[in-house]
């Protein structure tokens, strides 16, 4: 039984035209790396940058929703946490991280 393998290896090397197939592999592999960034990861640092701006702004008064959905009135602010006021008289203290959104002003009713 004669072996295939020194045929597969001779057949391979007498092609000659496997330089030119690595470089469109490789153009490729940069082009996919390049949609990658602008689609997936140039946003997602917009977003974030987006978030940190928002979340340094916040102040006393300021209406907010959090991650968690809780909706509540600013009423003091820390270097990493804020007060929130759910209800009048009931106040939680939150990461400034989690806070999804600033809301328009006489959004959160009390009562």
């Amino acid at each position: 039984m004669p072996s295939l393998i020194p045929e597969a290896l001779a057949a391979g090397s007498a092609s000659g035209g496997q330089s030119g197939s690595s470089w469109s592999f490789l153009i490729i592999i940069v082009v996919i790396g390049v949609l990658f960034y602008f689609m997936l990861i140039r946003p997602q640092q917009k977003r974030q940058k987006q978030h940190r701006e928002m979340v340094s702004q916040l102040s006393a008064g300021d209406e907010v929703v959090t991650s968690g959905g809780v909706l509540g009135r600013v009423t003091r602010v820390n270097e990493q946490y804020i007060g929130v006021e759910i209800a009048k008289g009931v106040e939680v203290r939150v990461q400034k991280s989690s806070v999804g959104a600033v809301l328009p002003k006489g959004t959160v009713k009390h009562g």
